[in-house]
């Protein structure tokens, strides 16, 4: 069954054509532990920018893999945009922009990310 979420105003709405995630990765480098991403990843093609796209800044940084797009209203970052390690194009989604998901009942998979 397909999720939804947004950005803190509502401008940047987005919908997953999946079922919701049970697990989560919570990542300890600069950004994401400044931030306090609990993060899904999802195939491209499962995600739709269902409005606010004229919304989205971009923030790159360290390697610029990943385009970290947030609200320039709210200043919200509910979804990234990048590759997966096979190269096919990934969205990170913020589950913290889903107002569905129980975030006490997901299993938190920690990352190392500032060890990279």
């Amino acid at each position: 069954m397909p999720y939804t979420g947004s950005c803190h105003c509502g401008a940047v709405t987005f919908t997953v054509a999946a079922d919701a995630p049970t697990e989560a990765m919570s990542c300890n480098c600069s950004h994401c532990r400044r931030k306090g991403f609990l993060l899904t990843f999802v195939p491209a093609n499962q995600f739709t920018l269902d409005s606010g796209a004229d919304k989205l800044t971009d923030y790159q940084f360290y390697k610029h893999r990943i385009t970290h797009q947030f609200c320039d209203t709210c200043g919200t970052q509910a979804f990234a945009q990048g590759t997966g390690p096979d190269g096919s194009p990934t969205r990170a989604v913020n589950l913290r922009c889903v107002p569905d998901i129980d975030l006490d009942a997901l299993k938190i998979n920690k990352m190392d990310g500032a060890s990279f």
